[in-house]
C-alpha cells in the first residue's frame, strides 16, 4: 500500500469569497482546493507555501490547520494508494497576480498551452460565500471540508 499525502489551503478574501481551482486531469474536470502532493523532506506548511507559488506565484501564510482526513480514501488516480489530505487555511501575502475567471473550467492560451504539454491544465476562480458549499468542490475530502468551513464559519 502506497500513502500519499495531499496539502491544501482555504483561502478567503476580504469579500468572503472562497478560491478553488479548476482542473483538468487524465480526461475528467475537477474543481478543487489549492495545493498538492507533498514532496519528501518537506513540511506540510511548507508544502503548501511551495503550491501556492507553483500554481499561482503567490505567496501565503499558512493559518490554522482545518482537517486532517481521519478514513480510508483510495486515490482517484493510482489503483491500489491511499491518499491522507491535511487542510489549512491561507492568506495571501501579496495581491494575486494570477488570472482568475469569472466561470468555471475557462481555461485561456497560457493554461491551454499547458494542456498541449502535459495533458493537464488549471485555472483559478472565487466562489462568493452564499454560493460555496460541498457542492461547488468535486473531491471527497473536499466535501467535508467545505460543509465544515460552511458551518464553523
Amino acid at each position: 500500500m502506497i500513502i500519499t499525502l495531499r496539502v491544501y489551503g482555504i483561502l478567503i478574501n476580504e469579500q468572503r469569497q472562497v478560491l478553488v481551482s479548476d482542473e483538468f486531469i487524465r480526461g475528467s474536470y475537477f474543481t478543487k482546493f489549492p495545493g498538492g502532493g507533498l514532496e519528501f523532506g518537506e513540511g506540510t506548511r511548507d508544502c503548501l507555501k511551495r503550491e501556492f507559488m507553483e500554481e499561482m506565484k503567490l505567496n501565503v501564510e499558512v493559518g490554522d490547520h482545518i482537517y486532517t482526513t481521519d478514513f480510508y480514501q483510495p486515490s482517484a488516480f493510482r489503483e491500489g494508494q491511499q491518499i491522507i489530505s491535511i487542510y489549512y487555511f491561507a492568506k495571501a501575502l501579496e495581491p494575486i497576480q494570477a488570472p482568475l475567471r469569472d466561470k468555471p473550467f475557462d481555461f485561456d492560451e497560457r493554461e491551454l498551452k499547458m494542456y498541449a504539454d502535459t495533458g493537464e491544465t488549471e485555472t483559478f476562480r472565487f466562489i462568493n460565500w452564499e454560493d460555496f458549499s460541498s457542492a461547488t468542490v468535486s473531491l471527497p475530502i473536499d466535501k467535508i471540508v467545505a460543509d465544515m468551513i460552511k458551518e464553523k464559519y
